[in-house]
């Protein structure tokens, strides 16, 4: 009886499990019968049409092109002044630090004066025995002068008390020069400021010894700020003084400068072979720091030429392109791109384009050649509605719209 009820539970057993196989690979032909359909819509689906307002699209126009040699160099102030010891003397006290705004005249550098001031007391003593002793020489002079009309003295005493008189006429000059000296020597004891500026470089500290020629201090004038720049030898024939220049400062990357070539060195450097432009600028937009590079170019020639903005160009690797709308479909437009213009920050479009046609203004990567485009009319808000009923009027959608 156990072996009879054993038997048919392993038989029952197989059955279920024949059951079972036999369903699975139903399901798997099912799925796979799925995934090739699904495949297959993909494969034919169509873009989605685009749906884009006026304010999208960008019409290529013919405008006016600055181009010209391309000038390199840095920004330095025309009018500064490196102050330097002309006694040799201690540093006491320096007065400004760097940064520090100073006025004409101002102190800058107070060094020691302990022993000029005693060359000084030296020389006004000399100058004051030398006065005296012409005083007393013209006196015996004109005495002897009034002896000899009455011929109670000879001719040659009277020659003997004039060259005296003159002697001491020589050296009273002598003495008074070099108390001037003494003075002026006590006067550049004081660093003062030579005009109203900005001190850009401390040389020395309180303690130092300061020999004559020794850097002291370094005075900058930041309204006379220009662009010293250097222009390729081969191209210095198309610069001329009064030409307009475009240029861009390290430090001011978001701002434009604008400037006129003031001077052209006559000579080129005989190492690098670029000539010196000195370049000052347009009005008093200028930086505030001295020594920042800068770089832009000479706009010797204006011409016409297709312009398209950054925004509206696809760069990929070496390859520009853009959107253009034909009719009812995009096109993608590979662009020969030519020179930027320093004054809009638009390139040249050397082929590519046509005037008139009409892109997109800020297209992306994932537009396909052939989309559809649908251009919707831009929704202006009726007079009596009110600010209210304008700010909620949805904006126009540049969002894919489905088939």
């Amino acid at each position: 009886m156990l072996r009879k009820t054993l038997l048919a539970l392993a038989v029952a057993s197989a059955l279920v499990a024949c059951g079972k196989s036999s369903k699975e690979p139903e399901k798997a032909g099912a799925s796979a019968s799925a995934t090739a359909t699904a495949s297959k819509d993909g494969k034919n689906a169509t873009p989605a049409v685009l749906s884009l307002a006026p304010e999208d699209l960008l019409t290529i126009e013919s405008n006016a092109l600055a181009s010209g040699p391309v000038i390199t160099g840095s920004v330095q102030p025309e009018r500064k002044a490196d102050l330097r010891a002309e006694v040799s003397a201690v540093v006491l006290q320096v007065m400004k630090e760097n940064g520090e705004s100073v006025k004409k005249g101002d102190i800058l550098v107070r060094l020691d004066e302990t022993s000029i001031r005693d060359a000084l007391n030296s020389a006004d003593e000399a100058t004051r025995a030398a006065q005296q002793s012409l005083e007393q020489a013209t006196r015996m002079f004109e005495r002897q002068k009034t002896l000899r009309s009455s011929g109670m003295v000879s001719t040659q005493a009277l020659e003997d008390s004039e060259i005296r008189r003159n002697n001491a006429q020589s050296e009273l000059a002598g003495a008074k020069s070099r108390s001037v000296a003494a003075h002026q020597q006590l006067t550049r004891t004081l660093v003062r400021a030579p005009f109203d500026g900005i001190v850009s470089e401390r040389k020395v500290s309180n303690g130092d010894t300061a020999a004559i020629g020794k850097e002291l201090i370094k005075v900058i004038d930041p309204a006379s700020m220009r662009f010293e720049g250097l222009v390729s030898a081969d191209k210095i024939g198309v610069v001329k003084v009064g030409q307009p220049v475009r240029f861009r400062i390290n430090g001011y990357q978001n701002r434009d400068f604008s400037g006129r070539v003031k001077r052209v060195d006559p000579s080129a450097n005989a190492v690098t072979r670029q000539v010196e432009v000195l370049v000052e600028f347009a009005g008093k937009d200028m930086p505030g720091v001295a020594g920042l590079y800068a770089e832009g170019r000479v706009e010797s020639d204006i011409s016409n030429a297709l312009m398209i903005p950054d925004s509206a160009m696809v760069v990929n690797g070496d390859q520009s392109y853009t959107w253009r709308v034909n009719g009812k479909a995009l096109n993608k437009v590979v662009l020969n791109i030519g020179v930027r213009d320093p004054r809009t920050g638009q390139w040249e479009v050397r082929s590519g384009l046509a005037a008139g046609d009409r892109v997109l203004r800020v297209p992306n990567s994932g537009y396909k050649e052939g989309q559809g485009v649908e251009l919707a009319a831009s929704k202006v808000a009726p007079a009596g509605n009110g600010a209210a009923q304008a700010s909620a009027a949805p904006a126009p959608s540049t969002a894919p719209k489905g088939n």
